[in-house]
């Protein structure tokens, strides 16, 4: 009853939140970058509840099962690419576009910015998909009703409250959301230990190496954890639109330090509780280890807040993630290229009818077996296929209308290819039947095939896309000077034309 009753309260008070955003809404702008009105503190909340869904809830739990502490290369690539987002945030802000393909439309070339969108649209709707997944589970375990009636619920949840009220209520929802779950999993933390009889207890009862910086991972596996994040991080568009939609650069600067302290010390709680978790629950699915965990590892008042805390960040998630790639097919490709003259109520319905179809789309997606798998696809993607060119937008002045095509292009595929090999011509680490078969039939393709299975697919489309940005770019002419006015300001575009 008391996971019923904090649950329910939990839904209702989003509502009202969302509801009562949605009656402010008359603009674009007011859909898509909240009115650039968000203050630092708001921008700290949602920046951190965007980052933190289900793919450190449940895929880093998935991760922290198999690998222990190692599993931290995996947050601390998004660590160190805040870092670097330090000193992108304020440029951005004062860019002052809608969208990421926006921005890649001004630097480059039109076309750059429909690459751009494709790559976002197919990565971020991989994201929403295992965060109805992820939801899916909590409310079985709440009301014990099957995970994937729950994923529906969840789903069409989500794509209500994304299509009411757009960046605004995802902005001011998230307020709740981040106090709720940086409460709920700080408290259950030292519960969850005491339950499972102390942290020697832990450690005795899982491998040695699951407490090593490494453990059992390769220095290429340690990567291809760390590299994932990091690229996704450092190109995020959720990130980019919460700059955009800050009330000035400075603001836009002060949410990195707030975010940089939030996340480092959620992530690290995240995973030990899945470590602790680990050691108790042996039999159960991994990813479902932090909500089994606040279920059935701690006080009732304790779990109940942190599946609430749970249930509202999948919620949070799955709107950031959903109302991206949203924004970028309405103003990216329908107002750009489809109905330039699009009023803006035009363009609010439609922005509300692609939420509710990209929604389905995810709900489709939602049942790849493995969230953590789902959630590399997902960072690889973009990583390789949109940040390079995010980068060269503001740090190299020398890069092209043609390498930036030639690294999305390449990144994407790339990606997509050997997400394809992983999981279509091999299962459990052996060849499979039928006519995909003989496409490896060779040895040294079964090789290559069982190398697929164990390497995330940023390790091979980074590079290749980083290759492609820039050897095609030197070997095409420089960009004239209007292509780097805006970035760079009159004197240095001038320079940089020469």
């Amino acid at each position: 009853m008391l996971y019923t009753v904090t649950l329910s309260i939990t839904v209702i008070a989003l509502l009202v939140v969302a509801i009562e955003r949605s009656r402010r809404l008359r603009t674009q702008s007011d859909f898509m970058v909240a009115g650039r009105q968000l203050s630092a503190t708001v921008l700290v909340a949602t920046l951190l509840c965007s980052w933190i869904g289900s793919g450190s809830l449940f895929g880093g739990a998935e991760n922290a099962y198999q690998n222990g502490l190692a599993s931290l290369w995996m947050p601390a690539g998004g660590w160190a690419g805040l870092l670097i987002i330090y000193f992108v945030a304020g440029r951005a802000r004062k860019f002052s576009q809608f969208t990421v393909p926006e921005l890649l439309e001004t630097r480059y070339h039109p076309l750059a910015r429909v690459l751009g969108t494709i790559a976002i649209v197919i990565s971020f709707t991989v994201i929403t998909s295992y965060q109805f997944k992820g939801g899916g589970n909590v409310l079985h375990l709440t009301f014990g009703i099957p995970i994937e009636t729950g994923m529906i619920i969840v789903a069409g949840f989500v794509i209500a409250f994304t299509a009411l009220a757009g960046m605004s209520s995802v902005a001011y929802v998230d307020l709740l959301i981040g106090f709720l779950a940086t409460f709920g999993t700080i408290l259950a933390l030292p519960f969850l230990i005491h339950t499972a009889g102390g942290w020697e207890n832990v450690r005795s009862h899982l491998p040695a190496d699951h407490f090593e910086v490494f453990g059992h991972l390769s220095y290429l596996q340690a990567i291809g954890f760390f590299l994932p994040t990091f690229t996704l991080m450092l190109g995020n568009q959720n990130t980019y639109q919460k700059f955009f939609s800050a009330r000035s650069e400075r603001d836009a600067r002060i949410s990195v330090v707030g975010w940089i302290i939030g996340t480092v010390v959620l992530e690290t709680v995240i995973v030990l509780l899945a470590v602790v978790g680990s050691s108790m629950y042996r039999t159960i699915e991994a990813w479902t280890t932090i909500p089994h965990a606040a279920r059935f590892g701690v006080p009732s008042l304790v779990g109940a807040i942190l599946l609430a805390a749970i249930f509202a960040k999948v919620i949070s998630t799955g709107n950031n993630y959903l109302f991206s790639p949203a924004s970028n097919i309405i103003h990216d490709v329908y107002h750009r290229f489809v109905r330039p003259a699009a009023s803006d109520r035009e363009i609010l319905i439609v922005s509300r009818l692609t939420v509710i179809a990209l929604g389905l789309v995810a709900l489709s997606l939602g049942y790849r077996p493995s969230v953590l798998k789902s959630a590399f696809l997902a960072y690889s993607i973009y990583g390789a296929g949109v940040t390079p060119v995010i980068l060269a937008v503001f740090f190299w002045k020398r890069a092209t209308t043609s390498g930036a095509l030639a690294s999305i292009t390449s990144g994407t595929v790339i990606c997509l290819i050997w997400d394809f090999l992983s999981r279509r011509l091999l299962s459990e680490g052996q060849v499979a039947s039928g006519f995909l078969a003989g496409l490896v039939s060779s040895p040294g393709m079964q090789k290559f095939c069982l190398l697929a299975t164990q390497l995330e697919p940023i390790i091979p489309a980074l590079p290749v896309s980083l290759a492609a940005l820039v050897i095609v770019s030197l070997l095409s002419p420089r960009p004239v000077e209007s292509q780097l006015r805006p970035f760079f300001g009159e004197a240095a575009a001038a320079a940089g034309d020469k």
